[in-house]
This record gives structure tokens, C-alpha cells and sequence, in this order.
């Protein structure tokens, strides 16, 4: 029963700080900074794999998320953190790597999704994004929870393969088995909803 206390009072604290981003009151700023500024500084340096990055790279998502809220109203504060930080970074890599890829995990990481997307029109795949999205989400909802953390650590989190078998408990070995056949199974799961 404390545990549902948590959560709830987190999310009445996240409504507090998004009704406060509504009323242009830049304390929200720095509530999101106190609470989430660890959380998006893993996924920038995760995906930069540099301290000075990372770091511009949260200011970056601050400065978004005062531009983003409103209009956007997220439903869950530290998913819609993540994913600008995630994008923030992820374009960052793209700029830097522009003219010449590198050797680094964000590459592998990027080639391996590549793998999962069927090829098509990247403006059709822009249109789809929603559609696309929400179907992965059902995929990770049939999958185990073990295969779900290993999958999501690695490309929501940009973790990279030692990283996710220490924080899941397996192998190295393991986790590169798991992303394989994982990913096989999600291009199926994709194919058969017409992506």
C-alpha cells in the first residue's frame, strides 16, 4: 500500500509541475531538473558518451521542454523527459557522425534498428511514427519482462551489451542472443500489422 502512496504522490508532484509549466512559472524548470536531471544525464551520456555532452544536452531538454509545455499536456512527465533527451542526443550523434561514421555504440545501436524498420519511404514512416510506435509498445507488453528490460535498456536507454547484462543479470552472451532473436520477433509482430 506505501508503494501506491509513492506513486501517486509522484504523479500528483509531476501534475504539480506540469500545471506549472502551463502558468509559465520557471520553478517547474528546475523541479524537472531535481528530479529527473540523473535520469536524463544517463541517457545523454549513454548516447554521447561524454561528461560536457550530456550536460548540454540536458540544458537542451529543459529548454525544449519550456517550449514543448504548453501546447503538449504529457500524460507521464518522465517518459516525455526521456524522450527529448533521447532525440536531442541521438540527433546530436547524427550532426557529429554527418560526414563521417564513427565505431561507436550509438552506431551499432542505430544499425541494429535499422534491422527492425521495413524498408520504406522515410516521409511514409514519418506519418506512421504514432501507429508505429504504439504497435512496439504492444509488442513489449507480450514479451517477458527480463527479454522487455533487456530490449528497452538497449534502445530506449542506449545502453550499451555489458551495461544491460549487468543490470539484468545475464551474460553478455545472453543479452546479444535475446536483442537477436527479439528483434526477428518484432519485425515479424511489424510485418504481420502491415509495417
Amino acid at each position: 500500500m506505501s508503494a501506491d502512496i509513492n506513486i501517486n504522490n509522484k504523479t500528483a508532484e509531476d501534475s504539480d509541475i506540469i500545471r506549472r509549466f502551463f502558468d509559465r512559472d520557471e520553478s517547474a524548470l528546475s523541479d524537472v531538473n531535481r528530479k529527473y536531471g540523473s535520469y536524463c544525464s544517463t541517457i545523454a551520456r549513454n548516447i554521447l558518451g561524454n561528461e560536457q555532452s550530456a550536460e548540454e544536452c540536458v540544458n537542451d531538454t529543459l529548454m525544449r521542454l519550456w517550449e514543448s509545455i504548453p501546447p503538449a499536456k504529457p500524460s507521464y512527465l518522465p517518459a516525455f523527459v526521456g524522450k527529448i533527451v533521447r532525440n536531442i542526443a541521438l540527433n546530436n550523434v547524427r550532426r557529429e557522425n554527418a560526414l563521417k561514421r564513427g565505431g561507436g555504440e550509438i552506431d551499432i545501436i542505430l544499425d541494429e534498428a535499422e534491422e527492425m524498420i521495413s524498408s520504406g519511404d522515410s516521409v511514409e514512416l514519418t506519418a506512421q511514427r504514432h501507429e508505429i510506435m504504439a504497435a512496439v509498445n504492444e509488442w513489449l507488453e507480450t514479451i517477458p519482462a527480463k527479454k522487455r528490460a533487456v530490449f528497452v535498456l538497449r534502445y530506449w536507454h542506449c545502453k550499451s551489451v555489458s551495461e544491460v547484462a549487468q543490470c539484468v543479470g545475464i551474460s553478455q552472451t545472453n543479452v546479444e542472443n535475446v536483442l537477436k532473436r527479439e528483434r526477428k520477433k518484432l519485425v515479424e509482430y511489424m510485418k504481420g500489422r502491415g509495417f
